[in-house]
């Protein structure tokens, strides 16, 4: 039973990071997850484990090397936010909208809590990365060695 549940959160988990590449979420950390989770079972989860770990913290390292950057990042975290809000109040659709009624907000409230825990989520990792990376050189220069390394060992 534990090994069918671990799998099925794996899955989900993968499933929703490719999503969530092009959708707003942290993609990478939940693929990350997921493969983490798949890694117990299989062997070709395993193997991606790590890239995909160096990967995700290359794109944090890189999201906090400049004030634009890190300011871009701060308010598309907070419009995301923004919109999970908008989504659990529900407010009536405004006059300008085309279609109907119903179509307004699809989703209902849980899509406003998704929205507002990948808000909060990135606002996190923001400041992780931020304290691991901002400034600091060695730190990043240390990952880059990694993910060389890693390369280098496939």
């Amino acid at each position: 039973m534990k090994r069918l549940v671990l799998e099925t959160i794996g899955w989900l988990l993968i499933v929703a990071g490719i999503a969530a590449l092009v959708l707003p979420g942290p993609g990478l950390l939940m693929l990350f997850a997921g493969l983490l989770l798949l890694s117990q079972q299989y062997e070709w989860a395993e193997r991606r484990v790590d890239p995909v770990r160096l990967r995700a913290l290359r794109g944090a390292a890189d999201s906090v090397q400049t004030w634009p950057r890190i300011a871009l990042s701060t308010l598309g975290a907070l419009v995301i936010l923004g919109f999970g809000v908008l989504w659990v109040f529900r407010p009536p659709a405004p006059e300008w909208w085309p279609l109907e009624a119903s179509y307004w907000l699809l989703g209902g409230a849980w899509t406003g809590v998704t929205l507002i825990l990948s808000g909060l989520l990135a606002l996190a990792l923001l400041v992780y990365s931020y304290r691991r990376f901002h400034d600091r050189p060695g730190a990043l220069a240390e990952l880059d060695h990694e993910i060389e390394e890693a390369d280098e060992d496939r």
